[in-house]
């Protein structure tokens, strides 16, 4: 793994990279929740898990959460879709510029995060103008509603309605921005994949009493996500006409544990 240079409010673009030991499948950039850093334990250990299983982990972070780092100042995230320019700047720099590891040529490139990180990374999906290097979506723990807002005017429903690219959902059971019940009671895009992680909370881990645990149900997650980024499904659909995103519902700032 290769550790990132001081992270400053003017250089949101300090990578961090975790590559597996032998020859990578597919390259998947991850950005953070809402409350948490690139190096959260959660980011950590879902990235050792997929190097495992043979994927590139690029992680950055939102200039919101870099500045933190500058002045230990913690600062809300605001809305989600003010982060999608950031995002889209951090797949232009990580292909034109030096981190990009000639190696990885031809691999398959998604994009995708956890919580929020995933939000905005659908949200980007939906841009025509995204490169075309970049082949699907990954999310852990998709906020499908704000916490206690299930209802219906509250729903994250059209960055996956109108995503261009194929997106995979990680999601716990009880995640309490959007319960099992809750999701399986509405109909998903066909470029949607939903894999239910067993008893899982927000951030994967079972609650309750359950024979799953906290590891099992990342590896479980970094096993389907290695596999969707290895092989993303190429998409044979009609999206009908093109449609503006509208804006989206405030983001919160408990996004992630």
């Amino acid at each position: 793994m290769s550790s990132p240079a001081p992270i400053t409010a003017d250089s949101p673009f300090d990578f961090l990279i975790n590559e597996p030991e032998g020859t990578p499948r597919a390259v998947l950039m991850l950005a953070h929740g809402a409350g948490a850093p690139m190096d959260a334990s959660f980011m950590e250990r879902i990235a050792a898990m997929l190097t495992e299983n043979g994927i590139v982990v690029v992680r950055f972070e939102f200039s919101y959460m870099a500045r933190r780092r500058v002045d230990g100042k913690r600062r809300p995230a605001g809305r989600a879709e003010r982060w999608t320019h950031h995002y889209f700047r951090a797949v232009e720099e990580l292909l034109q510029g030096e981190s990009w590891n000639s190696a990885w040529d031809g691999l398959p490139l998604l994009i995708g995060g956890k919580s929020m990180g995933g939000r905005v990374a659908a949200m980007l999906a939906c841009d025509e103008d995204l490169d075309l290097a970049v082949k699907g979506v990954v999310v852990l723990g998709y906020p499908f509603h704000p916490i206690g807002k299930s209802e219906p005017e509250n729903w994250r429903l059209e960055p996956l309605e109108k995503s261009l690219l194929p997106v995979l959902i990680c999601q716990g059971e009880r995640d309490d921005f959007g319960w099992w019940d809750e999701v399986d009671a509405i109909e998903l895009p066909p470029q949607v994949t939903l894999e239910w992680i067993a008893n899982g909370s927000h951030d994967l881990g079972p609650t309750g009493k359950s024979e799953a645990t906290m590891k099992s149900n990342m590896q479980h997650a970094a096993r389907l996500a290695a596999d969707f980024a290895a092989n993303p499904p190429i998409l044979e659909m009609d999206f009908g006409p093109d449609q503006p995103i509208d804006d989206f519902d405030d983001e919160d700032d408990d996004d992630e544990a």
